[in-house]
């Protein structure tokens, strides 16, 4: 009984089993052994007689070169591999926001809040909005802020220097390397 492959609704990358048309082909076991060069329907039967799939992996070489695999299995892994890869590129902008009349301990708070975020790979917007009369102590806010530079320097760096926007202040750190 021949083995059918599975056909699923996106294209397939790679040439299998009935699909290969090559009169000779160079033929790979599944453990990575040469088994030789032999014609295209042998090859398929020394397939089908292990119940795996012959999958072209280069056509440009003389023979054309096959192995002897589980394609869903190896089309899985490739699938996972890719998927990884796009996983572990994304950061977010996470903020955190303050008055620069701020409390001890609630400084502390937001300086633990930003390790946390810093740690977890994110980058950081510390932002302190003034209201009011405070615009005039504009310098007392960019004080706290390198401050904040000074108590986070092990864990982070500075993407944007603190900066004033209208009525708020702002900076980015980013992790350390």
């Amino acid at each position: 009984m021949p083995i059918v492959h599975k056909k699923t609704n996106h294209r397939s990358k790679h040439t299998v089993n009935a699909q290969i048309t090559f009169p000779k082909i160079r033929v790979i076991d599944a453990d990575g052994t040469q088994i030789g060069i032999m014609a295209s329907r042998d090859a398929l039967k020394v397939a089908e007689e292990k119940g795996l799939d012959l999958v072209l992996l280069n056509d440009k070489s003389e023979p054309p070169v096959c192995r002897v695999m589980d394609y869903d299995k190896f089309r899985y892994q490739q699938e996972k591999k890719n998927s990884a890869g796009t996983k572990s590129k994304s950061t977010t902008l996470k903020e955190v926001k303050m008055g620069y009349k701020i409390g001890e301990h609630d400084y502390q708070v937001r300086i633990n809040q930003t390790k946390r975020f810093l740690k977890g790979g994110n980058m950081v917007k510390a932002t302190i909005t003034l209201k009011g009369r405070e615009v005039q102590h504009a310098n007392l806010a960019q004080g706290l802020l390198r401050r904040m530079i000074e108590d986070l320097q092990e864990v982070a760096q500075v993407q944007q220097e603190p900066k004033r926007e209208g009525r708020n202040l702002m900076m980015i750190l980013s992790p350390a390397k």
